[in-house]
């Protein structure tokens, strides 16, 4: 077991390395100048021609990309252009949203998807089965956005249950703050549901297709018994599996609904820094969220 881990966290390394190469390189690539995102639009032409000799951005992009790995490795993910503030203090103050809604999204997702694969498997072919095979297909087309801006003027605007948006930290207000995640969650929750169901229903066909599973059934035990001793057991390996590798789904569905939304999370995070041009800000929130994809897979 050690060996295995030691293994994958070797094969880690070279995924890590290609991942900051297409980081840093996609940074480069967003249009615009970057001396306006340091200096504003009042500075003068000398200002920001001092500005990018000072940070370095006259260099060759190969010794700028080096220079920010260096510092990526030792924990300094750099200062935000518009804010002036560490990276890594930025991330720290808004990973506990981005962890709660995946988090949230994840248990959304499980109690909705694998009820309902259960239910499409027993009752194969039936309109139960057919019921939620189309609700599944909905839940993998609808947009992240289009989706949680649907909820808000659902459960917000029309039947005013649910705040719109916000978020308040747990510990500050913990019946404020379950209301504000509970869209959001549903939001990212119902895509990855849908993978879940659609997983569990196919894994409990298989199951209950095996010879062990007749032998179960010849004894006398309940149907029941049956489905949720047996097949439920051995069909969940592989449903588990698909929830482990839809965390990165999650965490790329909350970029989109942390700005929905309003939470002041990672995701929202790079998104800002994509339109405000702060190389930073993106280099480092898009560097987390692979890092958690990486060690959870």
């Amino acid at each position: 077991m050690i060996q295995y881990i030691l293994r994958r966290i070797l094969q880690m390394v070279p995924v890590i390395f290609l991942v900051t190469v297409v980081i840093f390189s996609i940074t480069l690539l967003l249009p615009g100048d970057i001396t306006y995102t340091i200096l504003g639009e009042d500075a003068t032409e000398e200002q920001r021609a001092q500005a990018i000799i000072d940070y370095g951005l006259d260099d060759p992009v190969i010794i700028q990309y080096f220079r920010w790995l260096g510092h990526a490795m030792q924990g300094d993910l750099g200062r935000s252009f518009r804010t002036h503030q560490p990276v890594i203090e930025m991330i720290q103050e808004r990973f506990p949203a981005t962890l709660e809604l995946t988090l949230f999204s994840m248990i959304i997702s499980v109690i909705i998807g694998v009820p309902a694969g259960i239910i499409a498997s027993t009752k194969r072919n039936s309109v139960w089965d057919v019921l939620a095979t189309i609700i599944s297909m909905f839940g993998v087309a609808i947009p992240f956005f289009w989706l949680g801006i649907l909820l808000i003027l659902l459960f917000s605007l029309k039947l005013g249950w649910l705040p719109p948006s916000g978020y308040v930290p747990f510990t500050t207000d913990p019946i404020q703050n379950l209301k504000l995640m509970i869209l959001p969650s549903l939001t990212v929750g119902a895509a990855m549901a849908a993978v879940v169901m659609r997983q569990t229903r196919g894994a409990m066909l298989n199951v209950l297709n095996q010879t062990y599973i007749d032998t179960a059934r010849a004894k006398g035990l309940s149907e029941a018994k049956v489905q949720f001793k047996h097949a439920l057991r051995n069909a969940f390996i592989p449903v588990v599996t698909v929830i482990g590798l839809q965390t990165g789904s999650l965490m790329g569905g909350a970029v989109v609904t942390e700005s929905v939304f309003s939470i002041s999370g990672v995701g929202r995070m790079v998104v800002q820094g994509i339109f405000n041009r702060d190389y930073p800000v993106v280099q480092g929130g898009i560097l987390l969220i692979v890092l958690c994809v990486l060690v959870i897979n």
